[in-house]
């Protein structure tokens, strides 16, 4: 079924398409699979996969679409691109840190980000960050950012606490 939307991520994984989707989709609230294309034998001799194989997964996450593509092991996830996940409060950042970070390398945790167990980026965003970041030459500011940098998973309270001296 062709998506309403006009741009979707693609996020590319070796085989973990479908499995990587059920598992995101499991995170977040108002999320599904809208959609499963496989593999047919037209082709093969390039992409290699047997037919009837998951090819793509369309899926979307709180309303945001998206595509997962089992593209083979050619390509891989880095930080020149990551997912924000805007949270309202402590304990959205405490859940959605939990989920995502299960799994995933904590040697790539710093200042909000992530990786998840398939090697795609996050950063967890509480809504106060730019509140407290948004006059970068004030010493309140300045406060809030050095706090920022020293942590791993958000701390609302430590980055409150850092901005009102």
């Amino acid at each position: 079924m062709p998506s309403k939307v006009r741009i979707t991520p693609c996020l590319w994984f070796d085989t973990q398409a479908e499995q990587a989707a059920n598992y995101y989709i499991g995170i977040f609230k108002n999320s599904k699979i809208t959609d499963i294309g496989r593999y047919s034998e037209a082709g093969k001799e390039i992409h290699g996969r047997e037919a009837g194989s998951v090819m793509i997964v369309e899926f979307e996450l709180d309303g945001q679409t998206f595509t997962a593509l089992n593209g083979g092991p050619h390509f891989k996830f880095n930080e020149a691109v990551s997912l924000q996940v805007r949270c309202k409060n402590q304990a959205e950042v405490d859940y959605f840190w939990e989920k995502l970070s299960a799994g995933g390398d904590p040697r790539a945790q710093q200042c909000g980000w992530l990786k998840d167990m398939y090697g795609l980026s996050w950063q967890i965003v509480p809504d106060a960050v730019p509140k407290l970041l948004a006059d970068q030459k004030t010493p309140a500011s300045q406060r809030a950012m050095n706090e920022m940098m020293r942590q791993k998973k958000p701390d609302i309270a430590a980055l409150q606490r850092a901005y009102d001296g």
